[in-house]
């Protein structure tokens, strides 16, 4: 009886313990994806923004995905609001200067060659690895 019951459990175990190695996650870094929407408005820097114009799908609870290049998806979400960033480091002594808006949201990713980001359905911007804040995958659209 005994040799029995090993016999059947003992394949059940193996074939879970190596379902479980084949299924291991991939490690994922946290990062941040910033893309910074050149929509060139007017307005005070540092106050909640959206795309303009043809950007206008770039907004607050906007859906978006992270893809690898084969398109599989890695991250999605919805965007954060944005938020207003002068255009010129210089200070113009005005409330209102030249912006672009700018969207940040933090993502776990695992590692892959090129990254790719896909907001409410648009076709894809790609993303860049920049270290220069923090871990990062920029883009500037337009580009």
């Amino acid at each position: 009886m005994r040799r029995l019951l090993a016999a059947l459990v003992l394949p059940l175990l193996l074939t879970g313990a190596l379902t479980a190695c084949g299924d291991a996650e991939e490690a994922r870094t946290a990062m941040t994806v910033r893309v910074l929407v050149r929509d060139i408005n007017i307005r005070p820097a540092g106050v909640e923004c959206a795309g303009t114009g043809p950007y206008t799908h770039f907004h607050n609870r906007a859906p978006f995905q992270v893809v690898d290049a084969a398109g599989r998806t890695l991250a999605e979400g919805a965007l954060a609001p944005g938020r207003s960033v002068a255009t010129f480091a210089e200070d113009l002594e005005v409330t209102r200067v030249p912006t672009y808006c700018e969207f940040a949201v933090p993502v776990d990713l695992a590692a892959r060659d090129a990254y790719r980001l896909v907001v409410d359905g648009h076709p894809p911007v790609a993303l860049t690895l920049n270290d220069s804040e923090g871990p990062a995958l920029v883009a500037v659209v337009p580009s």
